[in-house]
């Protein structure tokens, strides 16, 4: 079984596939439509100043730290180091860094804090208590650039400036994220930094993590979903409202790519 073959496996449960579109600091979600590949997208626009959630102080934080940090350590490895994120709003979202090793040779780069409140799951979701929590992660190449000096620059900084977005969005946005969703950078998915990219897809995290990494089962009964973001170009994202997240998967392994980011990696959708 190939490695998109497993993702589908996994994602084969999921009746739904939204994606989000509409301006990134909006709050208010405006029309809902179904594409014809079967996703559901979901679009924003402005609220008044007045109820924009700025300077909201989170009203817990932590609540899962330790529990995500032993549920890393068990299935990859302990983390080196963690980015802690000095203000926040609505959520503190942390970002911990595993470094490469033998048995993953890339960086791997998980968030906390999203999961301390649950997300807004429409109640047509088919048991929606287990999707209500979760956390993100993203795989860089043992070449990337990482540390707060690298950081000054957005061509290494912009996968964790994403992680921290896309973790706060479902909070902010009184929505919710998982497996198939795909986010664009802003109405026209502009290309983020150095890449061609413009959208963030999110999918199991399959690259040699096991299937029990999936899913943490916490101490008070609740389900945190560890999703990893993936890059694409505007066309992957417009190819995958179009013909469902089974097809451009199917172009991914036909390619031979993998969560693991390559800025210089085909566009499977270019013409």
């Amino acid at each position: 079984m190939s490695f998109w073959d497993k993702v589908k496996k996994i994602m084969s449960g999921a009746e739904n596939e939204p994606s989000t579109e509409g301006d990134p600091l909006s709050t208010e979600k405006k029309d809902v439509e179904i594409t014809s590949g079967g996703s559901t997208v979901y679009r924003y626009e402005n609220q008044s100043e007045e109820n924009e959630p700025k300077n909201l102080f989170p009203e817990v934080q932590c609540v899962y730290l330790e529990e995500i940090e032993e549920h890393l350590t068990k299935h990859i490895a302990e983390p080196d180091m963690v980015f802690h994120e000095i203000i926040s709003e609505l959520v503190h979202i942390d970002v911990h860094w595993i470094k490469p090793s033998a048995n993953y040779p890339y960086h791997i780069l998980v968030t906390s804090g999203m999961s301390d409140l649950p997300m807004h799951v429409p109640e047509e979701i088919e048991d929606r208590e287990a999707y209500e929590r979760a956390e993100l992660m993203v795989v860089l190449p043992a070449d990337w650039k990482i540390g707060d000096t690298e950081f000054q620059d957005d061509n290494n900084y912009w996968p964790v400036y994403f992680l921290k977005r896309l973790a706060r969005f479902p909070h902010e946005y009184k929505t919710w994220l998982g497996y198939g969703h795909t986010i664009p950078n802003g109405m026209e998915a502009e290309e983020i930094a150095n890449t061609g990219f413009g959208c963030m897809l999110l999918l199991p995290p399959m690259l040699s993590f096991d299937e029990e990494f999936l899913e943490l089962k916490t101490k008070d009964g609740n389900s945190i979903n560890f999703y990893a973001m993936i890059p694409i170009y505007k066309e992957e994202m417009d190819y995958k409202l179009e013909e469902g997240t089974d097809a451009l998967l199917d172009l991914f392994d036909e390619y031979g790519i993998s969560e693991l980011v390559d800025i210089d990696r085909p566009n499977v959708c270019r013409k």
